[in-house]
């Protein structure tokens, strides 16, 4: 593609979501308003709870008028200093860290309470209030932009739907239930699977890339090798980890000091066994393996620590196992050092000074949106030619949300698969592999969706 092909692209996919921001996600005001009210006066009492627990008498002592019952900085000094406290990790400076995985492994009233309150604070300030505020009517007309994006990849503000929780069991639920279909509609949700990877895997032609995310598992097998278990013996919650431990983060240019740290944190925090129940720290103890390891960016790792281990690990991982794709990645970095820019396969530029990884990523994040924004603007024109009632309401990560007719449904998801499994890859050549969506209904709410078979 040129930039001519670029070019139009742009135009069209802001007019489109222009479109998709005039029709709007209706919203359950009362709900809302209830929610709202609810969590504030959730939010009070936790704090007046957290007040009579010794670790704010004790941070009261230490910091007087200055005491901030929020503030992990304050929190993490109480702990390690005055109450004794073992860090499970540190940060590059140095400091213990004081993470969700942390508070969780401490596990004590206060510390669980404060996770709760975190929770709860950010679910009230950076979603529930920012959506009311927004709403006109029962609708909200959220923004989304293609211009403030260096790798071309969508955004969205007012509120910003992109940061809206899925998995958080408190934040994602207590937002998301908001936001309803129009009456006689259903809200559908698709969502294109592992999107970028397989952008990855047409732009470098990496067999065992393609084979792993085609009909192989490279989850359950990085689980494996990552904690030393039969392929038998990774369970859903060891997979689950090393997904996005391991593979997600190598992929997005961490390397094996933080990935070692997340791994065996996650085994904490996942409570993570062998299928017989023996703990996973335990399993790798047996196999000679004792401890983390200091995972110091300064110092080498220590044979015989996880650290180690994950670092060999990954050394297998870039150059043995996706040794194609890794050297087309290289290639990507050499042509920014020699040229001072990229120009990725979708026709756009990237210039200024990046790092590595975004030198890396580029490439990869930006076509990826582009083939999501193609089918969006290929199904608003169906959706205007065939004069469905069907309404493009946002367009979410890797995801297309709708509302949908109940009388439109199954004609509408018939469209949306053709139009991103097979009308895309017909127009443009350089996608060499089959793409897959998801698709999720809901009669009620955002939240309650299922996925259906396509």
């Amino acid at each position: 593609m040129n930039r001519i092909d670029a070019y139009h692209l742009l135009h069209r996919g802001a007019v489109t979501l222009a479109e998709v921001e005039a029709n709007g996600m209706r919203i359950d005001l009362s709900y809302l308003d209830k929610t709202i009210e609810e969590t504030a006066a959730r939010i009070k009492r936790l704090e007046e709870n957290l007040r009579g627990c010794e670790e704010y008498k004790l941070q009261r002592r230490r910091y007087g008028q200055g005491v901030n019952l929020t503030s992990r900085d304050q929190l993490a000094t109480i702990l390690f200093n005055d109450m004794g406290f073992e860090p499970l990790s540190q940060t590059a400076t140095g400091k213990p860290q004081l993470d969700e995985t942390v508070l969780e492994h401490i596990g004590t009233k206060y510390t669980k309470g404060f996770l709760r309150l975190e929770k709860l604070n950010k679910a009230l300030s950076t979603y529930l209030l920012p959506v009311r505020r927004e709403v006109e009517g029962e609708f909200l007309h959220a923004f989304f932009g293609l211009h403030l994006v260096q790798t071309y990849r969508g955004q969205s503000d007012s509120p910003n739907l992109t940061n809206i929780p899925i998995r958080d069991p408190i934040q994602g639920e207590l937002i998301r239930r908001a936001f309803i279909p129009r009456v006689g509609n259903a809200i559908i949700e698709t969502d294109y699977k592992a999107l970028e990877v397989m952008v990855a895997c047409a732009l470098s032609k990496d067999p065992k890339l393609t084979y792993d995310s085609t009909e192989g598992d490279m989850h359950e097998d990085m689980a494996a090798e990552c904690y030393l278990l039969e392929k038998a013996q990774v369970t859903k919650q060891a997979r689950q980890t090393a997904k996005g431990g391991f593979v997600f983060a190598e992929f997005y240019g961490d390397w094996y000091k933080q990935v070692a740290q997340n791994l065996w944190n996650g085994i904490d925090r996942n409570k993570l066994t062998t299928p017989d129940g023996v703990s996973l720290f335990e399993h790798l103890k047996a196999r000679g393996i004792t401890g983390l390891g200091e995972c110091n960016p300064k110092k080498d790792a220590v044979k015989g620590t996880f650290e180690y281990h994950i670092k060999g690990v990954e050394d297998r991982f870039w150059n043995k196992r996706f040794k194609v794709y890794h050297a087309k990645r290289l290639s990507w970095l050499e042509e920014y050092k020699r040229q001072g820019y990229i120009d990725i396969v979708t026709g756009f530029r990237c210039n200024g000074l990046m790092s590595k990884n975004q030198v890396m990523n580029y490439h990869i994040q930006g076509p990826a949106f582009h083939c999501l924004l193609w089918s969006l603007i290929e199904l608003q024109n169906e959706i205007r030619r065939r004069r469905m009632g069907a309404k493009i309401t946002g367009q979410i990560h890797d995801c297309i949300v709708a509302d949908v007719p109940l009388g439109e449904v199954d004609d509408y998801i018939d469209l949306m698969t053709e139009i991103t499994t097979k009308r895309l890859l017909k127009a443009w050549d350089w996608i060499t592999v089959t793409f897959r969506v998801e698709i999720e209904t809901s009669v009620t709410n955002w939240h309650e969706k299922s996925a259906i078979l396509t």
